[in-house]
This record gives C-alpha cells, sequence and structure tokens, in this order.
C-alpha cells in the first residue's frame, strides 16, 4: 500500500465505519497517547525497563506493530484533514534531510 493509498483508505473508512473525523484537537490528543504507547513498548521490548506483572512480554513485538500502526492511523487522519499530501511532504522532507545531512551524519565519530 502506498501512502497515498493510504491516506485514501483511512479517509473512505472514517467515513463509512468511523462516521466522522475527530476534530483535529482530539485527533491530536490521540496521536500522543499512540506515541506514548509505542514509547511504552520500547522501552520494555527494547530499553532497560521491565514488563509489568500483568503484560505479557511474548506478544510484545506483535503489540509494538499494532500500536505502531495506531500512530500511523492518526497521523494519516490529521494529514487528510489538514490537507497534507504525506508522499509530498515525505519527498519534500527527504529532499531537505539530504541537503542538510549531506556531510553531518559521515562526519559523525559517534556513528563509527
Amino acid at each position: 500500500m502506498t501512502i497515498k493509498e493510504a491516506q485514501e483508505t483511512v479517509d473512505q473508512w472514517i467515513k463509512t465505519v468511523g462516521i466522522r473525523y475527530y476534530n483535529e484537537l482530539t485527533n491530536t490528543a490521540v496521536l500522543m497517547e499512540e506515541v506514548g504507547e509505542v514509547a511504552r513498548l520500547m522501552a520494555r521490548v527494547y530499553g532497560e525497563q521491565s514488563f509489568k506483572r500483568k503484560e505479557q512480554e511474548a506478544s510484545a513485538k506483535t503489540d509494538l506493530a499494532d500500536e505502531m500502526a495506531d500512530v500511523l492511523f492518526v497521523l494519516i487522519c490529521l494529514a487528510n484533514q489538514t490537507g497534507i499530501d504525506l508522499t509530498e511532504a515525505m519527498k519534500k522532507n527527504l529532499e531537505k534531510k539530504s541537503i542538510r545531512d549531506a556531510e553531518r551524519h559521515a562526519n559523525n565519530e559517534k556513528l563509527r
């Protein structure tokens, strides 16, 4: 699925199953909540934080994929609501990074 297809699919889902978009402020808060859930799992799966007793480590990577998809879904909702073409935005962002960081990372001793 391309980014454009994802934006169209989410828009269709919202208009049928979801009834309508939450407002932009609500979706921003939901995005922060979902990012927090990704952060919680990252800290436990890849970081030094241990799982709580009721949490199950076995399904953590599956849960992480689902939480990342939740973040992407809400981000796409916000892009759709604000008229952002994420394909074009990503292209422009990579161009910016390629110019800005052309030598920056190659010269970073910490990355060697």
